[in-house]
């Protein structure tokens, strides 16, 4: 195990700190530049389509989802241990600067996510029974045709079956096990049993049962998390100002917390913040384009700006809540880590003890733990059916119960397994999904400009 992870962990370096880093700031900034920032120009009207269309109640779809069910089914892939555990993973490892980085990535991809949201869209196909079946792999063999889109298409078919369907739900199960362990003394093996329980019944509903539980699921849990936080923010409001300024600070001058000459320190803050960002709001990866394809909408533009409305919500809102209470807890007012001292303090136990500083550190691990458990269960449902879409395009319908079987093997073998080597795998793969999703986005980049374009020349008619 420790052999393996220190391989994994040398790929990952690279593919973070250099491959990652160009691909998702250059793409970002590349839409961001070509659509002529839609979304700062668009962001009102993305405001009012998603909170316009709200409804916990969406009812069943003929085929695919409403696009708020769709909406709600990225934004459960978005919104999971990302925003809690790797937020403060980033925080603990690259210093509190790491999430400075998060919101330049967020910024950037709000544009690439509502480039593959139109793409997904506009090439999305509807099989004779209804399915609705759309994603990066139909709009990479919409760019490259003949043998390259067959093995890039399949190439990202695979690792996106492997990073979500199978290693993602994994760190979600692991992240489950060990927070509910850590506030109530369950094991953490029972819990990923009970997981896989519980999604086995909303995976044989297909579709609409997920839709169903996203769209209800996801706006509840938000409110909850944010209420709380809030809670803490106006507890430690003193600390506040100390707060956002040691996040601008140690985006700049890293070393004075974590260490080391003021070159590789700034390098380990841009590339947690790079990897982080990745993981937990999704954009470039080219996951959250299966559910956007499922949107009943005719304009490719509304389920657009609706794509990086979830950006948004999930990086400069649910992840800066997570930041904020984390370094307004911990570092702030000689906190315990404001020396970069970090003995007793992991990824998986960080939020609990922040939020333990003001409800005591009994409510803080149970109140994170459900948390958790509600995040983390609703982002495996998410990329379980993005996996299954992935699935079907590489070998039909008839390995969809083989899929669901190996999934819910690896949700249940998630609890067990080391919580580093799960989010090291999980990562790997994450990142070598993005290079065809990139290199396809980029060679198709006229379609969602001109998506961008129409609506702009609309609005000056």
């Amino acid at each position: 195990m420790e052999s393996l992870l220190a391989i994994i962990q040398t790929i990952n370096t690279y593919l973070s700190d250099y491959v990652l880093i160009i691909l998702l700031l250059g793409t970002g900034l590349f839409f961001t530049i070509k659509t002529r920032f839609v979304q700062v120009r668009c962001f009102g009207e993305g405001m009012k389509h998603v909170f316009g269309n709200f409804s916990l109640r969406g009812g069943k779809q003929e085929s695919g989802m409403s696009s708020f069910q769709a909406l709600t089914t990225a934004i459960a892939a978005q919104v999971g241990t990302g925003n809690i555990v790797g937020a403060c993973g980033a925080i603990l490892t690259g210093g509190p600067g790491a999430i400075f980085w998060m919101w330049i990535i967020a910024f950037f991809g709000m544009a690439t996510n509502y480039s593959e949201a139109v793409l997904a869209l506009e090439t999305r196909e509807i099989a004779d029974d209804g399915t609705v079946l759309g994603g990066p792999v139909y709009y990479i063999r919409k760019a490259f045709k003949g043998v390259f889109g067959k093995v890039l298409a399949a190439f990202f078919a695979i690792a996106i079956t492997l990073a979500l369907g199978f290693m993602g739900t994994m760190v979600q199960s692991n992240s489950i096990g060990e927070a509910c362990s850590n506030a109530f003394g369950i094991p953490a093996w029972i819990m990923g049993v009970g997981i896989a329980i519980i999604s086995v019944f909303i995976f044989i509903g297909g579709t609409s049962r997920i839709a169903a539980v996203t769209e209800k699921l996801v706006p509840i849990m938000a409110a909850l998390y944010l209420l709380f936080g809030v809670i803490v923010l106006v507890m430690r409001a003193q600390y506040v100002p100390e707060t956002f300024a040691m996040i601008i600070k140690y985006a700049f001058f890293p070393s004075a917390i974590i260490g080391g000459g003021i070159g590789h320190a700034l390098k380990i803050a841009i590339s947690q913040g790079a990897k982080r960002g990745l993981f937990s709001n999704e954009a470039g990866m080219g996951s959250t384009p299966h559910a956007h394809a499922q949107a009943n909408v005719k304009d490719p533009h509304k389920q657009g700006i609706a794509a990086m409305i979830a950006v948004f919500i999930d990086t400069m809102v649910v992840v800066t809540m997570t930041a904020l209470v984390v370094v307004s807890t911990l570092y702030a007012g000689d906190g315990p880590l404001a020396s970069g001292m970090q003995d007793g303090f992991v990824k998986t136990n960080v939020a609990q003890l922040a939020y333990g500083v003001v409800f005591g550190n009994s409510f803080g691990a149970i109140f994170i733990a459900i948390c958790l458990l509600f995040f983390a269960f609703s982002t495996i449902l998410s990329w379980n059916f993005f996996g299954k879409l992935n699935v079907i395009y590489l070998f039909g319908k008839k390995a969809v119960l083989p899929y669901q079987i190996l999934a819910i093997g690896f949700i249940v073998l998630g609890s067990f397994l080391s919580n580093d080597i799960v989010w090291e795998l999980s990562d790997m793969f994450n990142q070598l999904m993005v290079l065809p999703n990139v290199i396809a986005l980029l060679a198709l980049a006229s379609i969602p400009v001109a998506a961008s374009k129409r609506k702009k020349d609309k609005k000056n008619k």
